[in-house]
């Protein structure tokens, strides 16, 4: 997979030393470039944008986040709490299935409450009227699978065959639309226009007949709006079209759009040595910090990697006891010695969300850099008790 990002920005002229290692840098500045491209093309196309926060939930910057944006999206009851506790605006919950136990506060939480099948809103049934007959406000909507594939990658495309998000559009009856207030999809994935409008020429044929019944259609996340290539004025004009043909409020919510080139992890190299190719181990490790690496997979930029012609590829790789955990071969811009600096780019959305512990790896810590100012703050620091307190 082929990453879309990784224009250095501000960070060019960063000083990695400011920091320690590995940390991962979010500039505000940057971000707040992001939210406003995102309300730009709300406001011109009269809908609503909520910010995905299973891309980036870093809530030392949701009062930025609320200056900008209707609201956030989440993806179960701990992100709907988090969303509570720091977020201004609608919460929107999606889950692929919810636990019983749980719904009953997800409800409490969520403007929108959006389930993965028709199946489970009829189970769900008695704790929904339960929550109405209490004075709860909120409104019921369905994930549909488009059936549409336009993905590079199939573990990251919804449509891909036996998926298991989103109900099947071929088996969408009116008695299951009578069941919802709005109809949600999620097809996309990095990409920009025309796949949207690939999934909606489909989606819009099947849900017609409802248009009358519905309130809001939620277009997901997945939209690159915030790439410098993204076609947002044919975007604009499709949103308005779409709701002017449906006649009631549309949403989408980007996720990684809105932390778009915002941020970089910077590591440091702590060995070297040659096997067949020059070898070095870092304190970044793809497994615990980057684990879309591996996943995805895919080879994420480098601030100032160098050309081709000007230096022989280094094998980069953390330090846990996997044998995969290697990021990838790159041309440093410093030494490939004990000690140097460098930093990845585009890290700010995902990578920061999946880190983990494996091996007792230590996590980055979490700096605050606005670009336009030069004011820096370390927000989170991580130690061994973080590590310790989540084992038994």
């Amino acid at each position: 997979m082929q990453t879309k990002a990784g224009d250095p920005g501000a960070f060019a002229h960063f000083d990695l030393s400011r920091v320690d290692s590995p940390a991962f840098v979010v500039d505000a500045a940057k971000l707040r470039a992001n939210l406003q491209v995102l309300a730009d093309v709300r406001d011109a196309a009269g809908i609503k944008v909520l910010a995905a926060l299973k891309a980036f939930s870093m809530h030392s910057v949701a009062p930025i986040i609320g200056e900008y944006l209707d609201g956030v999206c989440t993806s179960g009851l701990w992100e709907a709490r988090l969303a509570s506790e720091f977020y201004d605006g609608e919460i929107s919950t999606y889950c692929a299935a919810y636990k019983p136990e749980d719904l009953e506060e997800v409800i409490r939480l969520s403007d929108h409450v959006i389930f993965n099948s028709p199946q489970q809103i009829e189970r769900a049934a008695l704790i929904l009227e339960a929550a109405r007959a209490a004075g709860q406000d909120f409104e019921v909507g369905l994930r549909i699978n488009p059936q549409v594939p336009t993905g590079e990658v199939p573990r990251y495309d919804p449509s891909s065959p036996g998926s298991r998000l989103g109900f099947p559009l071929d088996q969408l009856t009116e008695e299951h639309m009578a069941l919802v207030d709005g109809i949600h999809f999620h097809n996309l994935c990095e990409q920009d226009f025309e796949p949207l409008r690939q999934t909606w020429d489909r989606v819009f044929d099947a849900i017609e007949p409802s248009f009358g019944q519905l309130k809001w259609i939620n277009m997901g996340g997945g939209h690159h709006i915030t790439r410098a290539d993204y076609q947002r004025e044919e975007l604009v004009e499709f949103l308005r079209d779409a709701k002017e043909d449906s006649e009631v409020e549309i949403y989408l919510e980007p996720g990684e759009a809105v932390a778009l080139d915002a941020g970089i992890l910077v590591g440091t190299v702590l060995d070297s040595h040659w096997n067949g190719m020059p070898v070095a181990i870092t304190d970044v490790s793809a497994t615990c910090h980057m684990p879309d690496v591996i996943e995805a997979p895919y080879r994420p930029a480098m601030l100032g990697e160098l050309a081709e012609e000007d230096q022989a590829p280094v094998r980069l790789g953390g330090p846990s006891c996997l044998a995969g955990d290697v990021i990838g071969d790159y041309r440093l811009p410093v030494p490939a010695e004990p000690g140097q600096r460098f930093a990845f780019l585009d890290q700010a959305h995902y990578s920061m969300v999946k880190t983990n512990t494996f091996n007792g790896v230590p996590l980055p810590s979490i700096w605050l850099w606005d670009s336009a100012t030069d004011a820096l703050e370390q927000v989170k620091s991580f130690g061994y008790e973080d590590f310790r307190n989540r084992l038994s």
